[in-house]
């Protein structure tokens, strides 16, 4: 007994609780996380402070109006505007639905097998894979290839490439927190297995899929390697009417004001970084409206 009183008076004082040292500690890393975020607010805030006063002054009618020019005074942002636009287009509808499709077979149809296992792997390794390499790819696919040339199509299909494994990790995720209750509740009353993913299960998990496809979207809209390897124009003074057309976009022209000497293409790029946030939190403003109805009414 004495033995055993003993050890138990020693692991007593081997772990002793201490607590106001772990009370200490548990303030120090509180304060600590509360810094890291305040400091990334703040530097997020004094960058949009400056973009902001280099842009005052350049957003009137002829900015939005006017191709690029040799004098700032007469440069606009109308093509790369609607370059980008018409380019987000086309790569959406080519990636949202191959994306969804994708998600839905390898969650609901797909068997457990090392085939199936291998293509899971490949998708998550193919998400952090360097945006040069999907140029270089599209360079080699589309524009040679297939012969697209350095179109808007061309640039679609390439950063379709670049956004899919994103929908698609996103997209298995929102499936997969459907309960599996509703699935037995389908086939309990008759329902096949498309009926049941038709009816019950893609609409649960549509919310999900459309935060994946905003995700996705914020990245292709700031992207400029791949369309840069792929042979994207930085002077474009028509606007693309047809999807083989020649095209630029809001990142290209920003980079290319920026590279020049002149302070006042530094201010269009200021100007231009402005809009390309503005459209972005536009189209993301949208795809979260949309999100938040099809949430509350399923």
């Amino acid at each position: 007994m004495a033995e055993e009183t003993g050890t138990m008076e020693r692991g007593k004082s081997a772990f002793a609780p201490n607590m106001q040292w772990r009370r200490v500690k548990s303030h120090f890393f509180v304060a600590l996380g509360m810094l890291c975020v305040l400091l990334g607010i703040v530097t997020l805030v004094v960058l949009l402070v400056d973009v902001i006063l280099q842009s005052a002054g350049w957003f009137d009618w002829q900015f939005f109006t006017s191709f690029d020019s040799r004098f700032p005074e007469r440069a606009g942002i109308k093509a790369a505007l609607f370059g980008t636009l018409y380019m987000m287009a086309f790569t959406m509808l080519m990636a949202v639905p191959i994306g969804i499709m994708s998600a839905v077979y390898l969650e609901e149809y797909a068997s457990d097998n090392w085939f199936t296992q291998f293509i899971q792997i490949n998708i998550a390794n193919l998400a952090g894979v360097p945006s040069i390499v999907y140029g270089l790819l599209g360079l080699q696919v589309f524009v040679r290839w297939m012969e697209m040339g350095r179109s808007v199509l061309a640039g679609s299909c390439t950063m379709a490439l670049l956004i899919l494994p994103v929908i698609i990790v996103a997209s298995r995720e929102a499936i997969r927190a459907v309960p599996p209750s509703m699935r037995e509740a389908s086939f309990a009353l008759g329902a096949s297995k498309w009926e049941t993913v038709r009816s019950h299960v893609l609409p649960y998990a549509l919310p999900g899929m459309l935060t994946g496809a905003i995700l996705a979207a914020a990245r292709a809209i700031g992207e400029t390697a791949p369309l840069i390897t792929i042979g994207a124009l930085t002077f474009v003074p028509f606007l693309p009417e047809h999807p083989l057309d020649r095209f630029t976009v809001l990142p290209i022209q920003i980079f290319n004001w920026v590279s020049r000497a002149q302070s006042e293409f530094h201010e269009l790029a200021a100007a231009g970084i402005i809009v390309l946030l503005v459209v972005l939190i536009v189209l993301n403003s949208a795809a979260i409206y949309l999100r938040q109805r099809l949430r509350t009414r399923y």
